[in-house]
C-alpha cells in the first residue's frame, strides 16, 4: 500500500472514530427512534395483512429498542440477585406479545426506551458541568528552561518549573507568579465571573484563564495535585454518592417488585374465576397492572433532581461532598459563624487617627507608617497600607529603630523620639486622658487602639479594627428570612464581640471562645436546635466543621477547605449559603413533587384497569409519561 494510501486511510479512520464518538452519547436515543419507525412499519404491514412480515417487524422493534434497557435491567439482577423495574417492563412487553398484542408491546418497549434515553440524557446534562471542567484543563503549557522556550505535556511538569502564560491561555497548573502582571478568570475555581487583577507573588491556579498579560509562573504542585484537578474529584465523587431519599427508594424497589409480581401473578388467575372473566380478558389485565403498577416514575423522582442540583452548585461556585449534604441543608435550623476571616475580612484595618492639636493626621500617619514598615505584625502592616493609600509622599527612613519585647518599638526621626504601642508603652495616664478619653469609646466599639508618643508627650493614637465583609450583613439577614438562627464564635472581649455581632446582625454571640471550646459549643447548639451548621475558614475550624450537622468551608482557592467540610464556597461568599439553602428546599420541594405525583399516577392507572376502563396503549403512555415528566421537572434544578 502507497504511504498517499495509508495517510488516506488513517485519516478515515480518525475521522470515523470521531464520528462515532459524537454518536455514543445518542446512542440509546437513535436506537428508541428507530424502533418508532420499525413500529409504524409493522402496523403498515398488519393493516395490510402481511401478518408475518408484521411480526418480524415488531420483533426488531423490541430487540433494537430495548437492548439497552433489558441489559442494564439483567445487569443489575444478577448483580444485586434482586429484581428490578426494568424486568417489570421486559416481562410486560413480553406477556403483551404472547397474548397477540404486538403493537402495544412494542409501543410499551418504544415508549420505555425514550424514557430511558432522557434519563441518560438528564444525567449527561448534569455531568455536562464535570466535562466542560475537564476541557478547561490545559495539556500542555510553555516552559522556560535555561533562557529557551519549550512546549511540554502538563504531566512533566514538576515543583519549581517556569511556564509562561500568555494572554487568552489558561494557566495549566497551580502556582505563584513570579514576573509579570494581568487580570485572570477564576470562573472556573470560583464562579465569579469578575477578573481578578495578579502580579508578582500571588497564586493562580489551574484552569484559569490569563485575559490580558503575559506572566512567568512557578509551579507549587504537580498536575494531578491542583486545586482545579480536586474540585473535578470532588463533584464527581458527590455525583456517585445517594442521598438517603435516593438509597431509600432503591431498596423500597426490591421490595415493591416483588409485590407486584406476586400480585400479577395473583390476577392471571383469581378475576377468572371471582369475576367471571375471560381467560384472554384476565391475562391482558394482569399485563396492564404489570405495566401501570411498575414504580419507573417512583424510581426517577431523586436521582436526576440531586444531580442537577449538585451541577447546578458547582456552576456558582458551591460544592457539596454528596447528595446527603445538600439534603441536610435544607432542615437547618441554625448556624454558627466563626469571626476572623468568615463574618470579618480577617486583616486588620485602620478605621481612625486622631492627632494632638498642631500635628497633622497626614504627618502623624507619615511618621508612624515609617517607622511600622519595618515590622511584620499585622496591625503594623495594616498602618503601612492605610499610609500608602492615602498619602501622596514616600515614607522615610528612621535614623534607629529599636523593638521594645511586649510593648511596642521606639524609633528615632530626625530630632525626635517616637513611641509607638501599648498605653503602658506611652503612660497610662496619660493615654486615657488623651483627646478627652477617645480611646475609651473607640474602644468600645470593638478596635485596637495603638498609642502614639512623640518626646515624652502622647501625640496620637491610631485605631484598627477587623472589619466585617461587604457582604455579612446581607447574608445574615438572608438566613434570618429563612427562619434560620445565627450564632457568632469569637475568642474576642466581650466588648469586641458585642459590637461586631451588632454590626453584622447576627442573633446571638459567644465571647472567648478558644478554639478547643467550639466543639463543646457545637454540641450545646445541637442539642437546642437539632440541625446545625458550622461555617470556618477550613483550617482551624477543622474539629467544628465535623461536628456540625453540615460544614461549611469558606474556600477561596484552599484545597484544605475541600478535604475539611461538607460544603465549600469556592469564593468567600456569605450570601451563597443562603443560596446553598434555596437549592436545597427547591430539590426538596421537587422530589416531593415527583413522588407524590408518581405514586398518584401509579394509583390512579390501578384503579382504572380494575375498573376494565384502561387499555393497555393508554396504561403504557399514563406510566411512561409520568416517568417522563416527573425526568423534566427534575431538569429545572440545572436553571439558576
Amino acid at each position: 500500500m502507497s504511504t498517499e494510501a495509508k495517510v488516506i486511510l488513517k485519516s478515515n479512520t480518525a475521522h470515523n472514530d470521531h464520528l462515532l464518538e459524537k454518536i455514543k452519547p445518542h446512542a440509546e436515543l437513535i436506537a428508541a427512534l428507530f424502533s418508532g419507525v420499525l413500529i409504524l412499519a409493522g402496523w403498515l404491514l398488519d393493516r395490510s395483512d402481511l401478518n408475518t412480515a408484521s411480526i418480524v417487524t415488531y420483533l426488531l422493534a423490541f430487540i433494537i429498542g430495548g437492548f439497552a434497557k433489558a441489559k442494564e435491567g439483567i445487569e443489575e439482577t444478577i448483580e444485586n440477585k434482586e429484581l428490578n423495574v426494568e424486568m417489570l417492563m421486559i416481562f410486560a412487553a413480553i406477556g403483551s406479545a404472547i397474548i397477540g398484542y404486538w403493537t402495544e408491546g412494542a409501543i410499551l418497549i418504544f415508549i420505555f426506551a425514550v424514557s430511558g434515553a432522557l434519563e441518560t440524557y438528564t444525567m449527561n446534562k448534569s455531568h455536562k458541568e464535570i466535562s466542560s471542567l475537564m476541557e478547561m484543563q490545559p495539556e500542555q503549557a510553555l516552559r522556560i528552561a535555561d533562557g529557551t522556550e519549550e512546549r511540554v505535556h502538563v504531566s512533566e511538569l514538576a515543583i519549581g518549573d517556569l511556564i509562561l502564560v500568555k494572554p487568552g491561555e489558561r494557566v495549566p497548573s497551580d502556582g505563584i507568579i513570579v514576573k509579570g502582571h494581568s487580570s485572570l478568570d477564576e470562573a472556573a475555581i470560583t464562579g465569579e465571573s469578575i477578573p481578578v487583577s495578579k502580579g508578582a507573588d500571588e497564586q493562580v491556579f489551574a484552569g484559569t484563564v490569563n485575559l490580558n498579560g503575559s506572566i512567568t509562573v512557578e509551579i507549587t504542585k504537580p498536575n494531578n495535585e491542583t486545586l482545579f484537578q480536586k474540585i473535578i474529584e470532588l463533584v464527581q465523587s458527590a455525583q456517585s454518592e445517594k442521598s438517603p431519599s435516593q438509597l431509600f427508594i432503591e431498596k423500597f424497589e426490591g421490595t415493591y417488585v416483588k409485590i407486584v409480581l406476586a400480585v400479577v401473578f395473583l390476577m392471571m388467575f383469581l378475576p377468572h374465576f371471582l369475576l367471571g372473566w375471560s381467560w384472554t380478558e384476565t391475562f391482558y389485565r394482569a399485563m396492564i397492572l404489570l405495566v401501570v403498577a411498575s414504580p419507573c416514575a417512583l424510581v426517577a423522582s431523586i436521582m436526576p433532581a440531586t444531580l442537577s442540583a449538585i451541577s447546578n452548585g458547582a456552576r456558582h461556585g458551591i460544592l457539596f461532598k454528596g447528595g446527603v449534604h445538600l439534603e441536610n441543608l435544607s432542615h437547618l435550623k441554625a448556624i454558627a459563624f466563626d469571626k476572623t476571616g468568615t463574618l470579618t475580612k480577617g486583616k486588620p484595618e485602620v478605621t481612625d487617627v486622631v492627632a494632638k492639636d498642631g500635628l497633622s493626621k497626614e504627618d502623624l500617619i507619615l511618621k508612624v507608617a515609617s517607622i511600622e514598615s519595618h515590622s511584620n505584625h499585622p496591625l503594623a502592616n495594616a498602618i503601612v497600607k492605610h499610609a500608602k493609600a492615602i498619602l501622596s509622599k514616600p515614607l522615610i527612613h528612621p535614623e534607629s529603630i529599636e523593638d521594645v519585647t511586649g510593648f511596642g518599638v521606639k524609633a528615632i526621626v530626625g530630632q525626635d523620639e517616637w513611641k509607638i504601642g501599648k498605653a503602658a508603652f506611652v503612660g497610662n495616664q496619660e493615654a486615657m486622658e488623651f483627646a478627652d478619653g477617645a480611646a475609651d469609646k473607640l474602644a468600645s466599639e470593638g478596635k485596637t487602639i495603638v498609642y502614639v508618643q512623640k518626646n515624652d508627650e502622647v501625640a496620637g493614637l491610631i485605631a484598627l479594627k477587623d472589619v466585617v465583609r461587604e457582604e455579612t450583613k446581607q447574608a445574615i439577614d438572608q438566613l434570618k428570612k429563612q427562619d434560620i438562627y445565627t450564632i457568632m464564635l469569637t475568642g474576642d472581649s466581650q466588648t469586641t464581640a458585642t459590637a461586631i455581632a451588632s454590626e453584622s446582625h447576627v442573633n446571638e454571640y459567644i465571647a472567648e471562645c478558644l478554639p478547643e471550646n467550639k466543639v463543646e459549643h457545637l454540641k450545646k447548639l445541637k442539642e437546642k436546635y437539632a440541625n446545625v451548621a458550622m461555617v470556618g475558614d477550613g483550617i482551624n475550624d477543622a474539629p467544628a466543621l465535623a461536628t456540625a450537622n453540615v460544614g461549611i468551608a469558606m474556600g477561596e482557592g484552599t484545597d484544605v477547605a475541600l478535604e475539611t467540610a461538607d460544603v465549600v464556597l469556592m469564593k468567600n461568599d456569605l450570601p451563597k449559603i443562603a443560596e446553598a439553602i434555596d437549592l436545597s428546599r427547591r430539590m426538596n420541594r421537587i422530589i416531593k413533587q415527583n413522588v407524590v405525583f408518581s405514586i398518584t399516577v401509579i394509583m390512579f392507572l390501578i384503579s382504572s384497569n380494575f375498573l376494565q376502563i384502561l387499555d393497555l396503549p393508554y396504561g403504557v403512555i399514563g406510566h411512561e409519561g409520568s416517568t417522563i415528566l416527573v425526568i423534566l421537572n427534575s431538569l429545572r434544578l440545572l436553571r439558576s
